[in-house]
Formats: structure tokens, sequence, C-alpha cells
């Protein structure tokens, strides 16, 4: 079966399983901005709350129904990877276009499902893992210089090679083209797409995820999708355990849960920049050992690790596990005793940060 037979396949396996449904969930908007949305959405499906995420979904469709299908795609990609297969296979499916869509049920139909599908999946993060500690591993540093003068077919061989999986990881990278998913810590060279996916397929990666991360990184130019390819061909784990992270307390504004307001909304920022100012144990922590201009960035990566990355039915493996510790504590730009102090702080500190977004979102409310 060559590639277009199995996306073809892929779609109507999606298609019976539309069809199958006992009903379609409405469409229910919320009045909120498309960034907002956008965060609530993949947060949402990270941690099961399908109705959140499908209200997320529907806003996103009337609003911005472009960002919809993308964030769909990286969603797939970046939160559930080898975790869930299937899945992963029927949400790319349904990134063929408003006109495959349409044959599916409709876009609404279409999107409800897959929204669905992934908050009820199996997590894997371990693709997003990976990405991060190759752009930010300091271990890497000298690799991302060398390899960005290597030849295509010399870091083939890295990729092939039995060299650590961040580096083969960066390899493959090139071999892609850091022209087509660029980094602003990778130099920027073409690279050959096709001979990269090909690359999956001498690592003993299977055709059907192959052509998965093929059409995936088609529609969402990310590198995730064959990051998640390279992860396969390792092998899928073998009998994994799969448990919920400790979600904490979930605290709302409103409707809104609390962690949707992340550093990629503006509300979002504007919170982490009142916070840092403010007397917690993190903001003293963060202006004692972080330079001025960086304080919100590096308060929104950490937020991440602490709040907005956790999910309910998270893989749990150890080359996983392995990768998330290392992104959590050694790609933070201090040493790992002080991201694992930070993070601890951070944590505790949630409850400050919810009190700060709150009056945000009250400021947001009457300047309208």
């Amino acid at each position: 079966m060559i590639g277009p037979d199995i996306l073809a396949d892929l779609r109507t396996r999606l298609a019976h399983k539309i069809a199958g449904r006992p009903a379609i969930p409405p469409c229910d908007p919320l009045s909120i901005s498309p960034w907002i949305a956008m965060s609530l959405l993949q947060k949402a499906i990270r941690r099961g709350h399908t109705p959140l995420a499908l209200q997320a979904a529907a806003t996103l469709l009337i609003d911005s129904p472009d960002r919809l299908w993308r964030r769909c795609g990286g969603i797939a990609f970046e939160d559930m990877g080898i975790a869930d297969l299937d899945t992963l296979g029927l949400v790319t499916a349904a990134l063929g276009g408003k006109r495959v869509r349409q044959t599916l049920g409709g876009e609404w139909a279409v999107g409800s499902f897959i929204v669905t599908a992934m908050a009820e999946a199996r997590k894997c993060r371990s693709a997003d893992d990976l990405l991060m500690g190759v752009e930010l591993h300091p271990d890497l540093a000298e690799a991302r210089h060398k390899q960005a003068e290597l030849s295509i077919h010399q870091l083939r061989r890295i990729v092939l090679s039995q060299a650590t999986l961040p580096e083969r990881a960066l390899a493959l990278w090139f071999v892609l083209g850091t022209d087509r998913r660029p980094s602003p810590r990778l130099a920027t060279r073409r690279g050959e797409p096709a001979f990269a996916f090909d690359l999956l397929d001498e690592l003993g990666c299977p055709m059907t995820m192959v052509e998965i991360a093929r059409e995936g990184f088609r529609r969402t130019r990310e590198m995730l999708s064959p990051l998640v390819g390279l992860l396969m061909a390792g092998g899928a784990p073998t009998n994994p355990a799969v448990t919920d992270d400790d979600l904490g307390h979930e605290a709302f504004i409103g409707a809104l849960p609390c962690w949707a307001l992340d550093t990629y909304t503006r509300e979002g920022r504007r919170a982490l920049s009142r916070f840092a100012a403010g007397e917690s144990r993190t903001a003293k922590w963060v202006r004692d050992r972080i330079p001025e201009g960086r304080h919100t960035a590096f308060l929104g990566d950490l937020l991440f690790q602490v709040e907005g990355g956790l999910m309910r039915r998270r893989l749990r493996w150890a080359l996983g596990d392995s990768l998330r510790r290392q992104n959590e504590v050694e790609c933070r730009g201090v040493s790992p005793s002080e991201a694992s102090e930070i993070l601890a702080l951070l944590s505790s500190d949630i409850p400050q940060l919810n009190e700060v977004r709150a009056e945000v979102m009250e400021d947001t409310r009457h300047a309208r």
C-alpha cells in the first residue's frame, strides 16, 4: 500500500466512525478570543475535559477555522504521538481540506469527532520533549553548530547511527530542512523532506506511520511529525503504564479555567508580567536570578512545566520519562538544582498567579 492508499484508507475509517456516532454534539462557542480558544482547546484535550475542548473548537470553527485545523494537527503530534496511533491517523486524515471534510460529514461533524477522540485518547509528549532538547539542551550546543555544515549524506549516517537520540533527531531536522521548519537556534539550510521521510522508512518505522508523519508535516509544517516517526522507528513501548498527572485544584474565572491563560495569550502574558513584579516567592526568585527583560518569558516556560503541559492518561515509559525530565530541569537556562527549586516554588504559588489572572480578566472586561 502506497502513501495515497494509506491516507484514503484512513479517511474511509474516519467516515465510518463519524457515521456511526449516535449524535453530533451542539456547536456551542464561547465569547473568548481565538488565542484563548486555541490555548483552551489544547489544554482541555490534555486534561480530558471534553466539553470545554468542544466549546473551544466551536469558537475557533466560527471565528477562525484555519486555526482550528492547524491546532488540531499540532495537538495530535505534540500531545498524543506514539500513545494512540489510531487517533493520530484519524486526525491527520481530517486535515485534508474543507472539501475532504465535506465528504466526511461537514466541518463540525469532523471537528467535534476528532476533538472528542483526542480528549479521550492516551497521551504522550515525548516528541515535543525531544524537540525542546534538540533546540535547548546545552550538551547539544556543539552538535547544533557542526551538523549545520554537514552534507545530507553525512547527516543520513548520523540518523542511522548509534548516536544519542537527540543527536539523531537534530540530524533528521537538518535533513528535513531548517528553512521549512525554522528555529532561532539552528542555522538556516535547505533540506530534502522526501529524503527525510525515506530515512524513517529505512530506520524501520512502520509504513503507515511514515505516511502519517509525511502528511502531518505537509499540513502543519511542524517538526513534531517526523520526530514521532523517529520514536516509532525505535519500537513502541512495551507494556507502558498510563497515569494521570497531579492536576491539583482547577480554578475558574467565570466559565474559563485559569490554566487557559498562558504565555501565548495576551491576557496570560499580562498576568505573568504583573505576577513577576509581585511579592510571591517565585517572583522574588526570578528577580534575583533572571535578567529583567526575560522575567515574563522565563515564567511562561516554567508555567508550561507545572500547569500547561499536565495531562490525564499520560503514557509512562523509561525513554519518555527521561526526555521529560531533561526538558524540565536541563533546558531552562539555569542549573538543574535551580530549575527544580523554581518549578517547586511556582507550583506552590499557582493560587497567587490565579488571583492575578482574575484581576487581569476583570480589567479586560471593564476596558471593553
